[in-house]
């Protein structure tokens, strides 16, 4: 597969991006990421998988606890041309993550303090998750916004082929101690 070109200004977004939450993380503790390159590592982590999925065909999706921004952010930052909702509950993540949409002019980004399973759905090409719940879990969390045409992308680690027993299209993509989870045409039963 191709790489997915990056949009011109993303590693400088990036690099705005890293100096506000280490910044933020120091008085609020959002993420375990204390350090440039920790953060950089969580920012790679994010935007490999964009070489699996059909970037051009999304128009909108939904990242399901971004916590911190990753991956739902970094995801807005490199495909600008997608809208995407950022669910996260917790109150001062919400909170970093509308001062990173404010201070990186993100255009493509809404962020709700909610559950995911708590919002009216609406239609999405794309739904991603880092580190929520076990697979089955997080489908039944966010089955009502899947329909046929939706792509699922959930960042999993070493259990995944057992998290997946019993789902179908199902693709595991690994690099490390990672696990990229696509699935489409999920049964949600």
């Amino acid at each position: 597969m191709a790489a997915y070109m990056l949009p011109d200004t993303f590693w400088q977004d990036v690099d705005l991006f890293s100096t506000l939450l280490l910044q933020y993380n120091q008085t609020h503790n959002i993420s375990g990421a204390k350090s440039k390159e920790v953060v950089l590592k969580n920012v790679d982590d994010s935007i490999y998988p964009l070489q699996y999925l059909h970037v051009n065909e999304l128009k909108r999706a939904i990242d399901i606890g971004t916590g911190a921004g990753f991956p739902g952010l970094l995801l807005a930052l490199a495909l600008p041309h997608v809208h995407f909702t950022l669910f996260e509950p917790i109150a001062k993540k919400s909170a970093f993550l509308h001062l990173a949409k404010t201070t990186l002019e993100l255009k493509n980004v809404d962020v709700s303090t909610n559950r995911v399973e708590k919002v009216t759905p609406f239609q999405v090409d794309l739904i991603s998750s880092r580190a929520v719940t076990n697979t089955k879990m997080l489908v039944k969390l966010c089955q009502n916004f899947i329909d046929p045409s939706t792509t699922l992308l959930f960042y999993k680690g070493e259990l995944v082929d057992e998290e997946i027993q019993g789902l179908k299209n199902c693709q595991v993509y690994q690099r490390d101690k990672r696990y990229y989870l696509v699935m489409k045409d999920v049964n949600v039963n």
